[in-house]
């Protein structure tokens, strides 16, 4: 059966880059997402979040007809759910616990207009066993329909929906590259669906297409994830010891790199966006007994905006002043992105202290709503022609704040030493 529509569900940093790939490549795509505003803006043409070269094929797909947004799900052939997979934390609990409703609501969503033969992918990050549980919700809501589950993997069963895992693997700010150049690891609830799923990115994707099991690759992502937040943990870790020891970390770091077998990260203000921050505690949820480096890594990188923040605090105390300018919000540099960024943290943090905030951050146009206070203002890179007795914090290493005199800056990302 040809792939002839193909609806993504959830227009955000993953759903809308995917739905413009396959537009790209001449196939009708329906994107399916919930705010009215997303909608009606990709509708026009245009974008709303900041994602190098997305731009142009969003306006370009969108004005030759190939892509178009919708509030309501409509008829595919394949759906890709890409919904967020937050955490919460359970009452009476300090456990962080994943939070899977967004997933089950897409769902619900589109179980009225699924029939025979569709293909349904979740690219979701989400816990093991995440897939299994969505092929019972959508059994329950289309009880004319047969879905696979966990056991008939190894059966030859007739089933008329394919479900499979696939988690997305980009770097925000080079997705629609990664988008094409990576690997794909595809977990089926069955063969039959993992084929299926296989032949529908191979549509686009230039990398190899990995077959597995959907638990396999459920846990691939959040060990990707994990181990990276492991090492991110080493070296924040090693900058707080530094301090204490009054070293330099970034030169310590240099040095110790210059072994052949050493690659120490940069450490910075934590650790942000939706995935490393939150899919190491998905692993610590499945498993609470046996995950104690994974738990103590995010503890770590958890607590890090906490001693940036006593940092700074220290510093005003030193100078006397309550003016704080904070270079960047955003979780990485060069992006808008703000999901869980420490850096965000940390100027709340600040703000709720009582602090006056003058907000330097070149990709956005205006605050987030956590932070629109009286004490609280946005400017530009080019405004800051009189900090007088501000105390200057580098949070994170905006390419436009190269230009910028850092000498009197607190440097938490480095961005002095590179």
């Amino acid at each position: 059966m040809k792939f002839e529509t193909i609806s993504v569900v959830g227009l955000g940093y993953i759903g809308l880059p995917t739905a413009a790939v396959f537009a790209s490549r001449k196939i009708k795509v329906i994107g399916v997402d919930v705010n009215q505003h997303t909608v009606d803006t990709i509708n026009k043409g245009e974008i709303h979040i900041v994602e190098p070269d997305l731009d142009i094929v969003v306006h370009a797909t969108v004005t030759e007809g190939f892509l178009k947004a919708v509030i309501t799900p409509e008829q595919a052939d394949a759906f890709i759910i890409a919904v967020p997979t937050p955490f919460y934390t359970e009452e009476g609990s300090s456990s962080l616990k994943p939070d899977l409703s967004y997933i089950k609501s897409a769902c619900e969503a589109i179980a009225p207009v699924l029939k025979k033969g569709n293909l349904i992918i979740l690219e979701s990050t989400s816990p093991v066993g995440a897939t299994e549980k969505m092929a019972t919700w959508l059994a329950e809501y289309r009880k004319d329909l047969s879905f696979p589950s966990a056991s008939s993997g190894s059966k030859n069963d007739v089933i008329d929906i394919n479900i499979s895992h696939c988690p997305e693997r980009v770097l925000p700010g080079q997705v629609m590259r990664e988008l094409i150049e990576n690997d794909r690891i595809i977990g089926g609830l069955t063969i039959q669906c993992a084929q299926r799923s296989a032949e529908l990115y191979n549509m686009f994707v230039k990398g190899e297409c990995i077959i597995t099991t959907a638990r396999t690759a459920e846990m691939a992502k959040l060990t990707e994830n994990s181990f990276r937040d492991v090492n991110i943990a080493f070296a924040n870790e090693l900058s707080m010891i530094c301090d204490k020891l009054d070293i330099n970390v970034w030169e310590l770091i240099k040095l110790a790199n210059r072994h052949p077998r050493v690659n120490i990260l940069q450490p910075g203000c934590g650790v942000g966006g939706h995935c490393i921050a939150v899919d190491p505690w998905f692993i610590v949820d499945s498993a609470p007994e046996q995950a104690k480096i994974i738990r103590t890594a995010r503890e770590v990188n958890d607590y890090k905006p906490q001693w940036v923040v006593e940092q700074i605090i220290k510093e005003c105390n030193k100078k006397n002043t309550k003016n704080i300018v904070c270079m960047g919000i955003a979780f990485k540099p060069d992006i808008d992105d703000l999901r869980e960024s420490p850096a965000l943290v940390i100027t709340e943090k600040l703000t709720h202290l009582g602090y006056e905030i003058t907000v330097v951050e070149p990709n956005i146009t205006k605050l987030p709503r956590n932070l629109q206070s009286d004490n609280v203002q946005l400017k530009e890179l080019a405004d800051l022609t009189d900090l007088g007795h501000s105390v200057q914090v580098t949070l994170v290493a905006h390419s436009s704040f190269k230009q910028f005199t850092f000498s009197e800056s607190l440097d938490f990302c480095g961005l002095k030493e590179k």
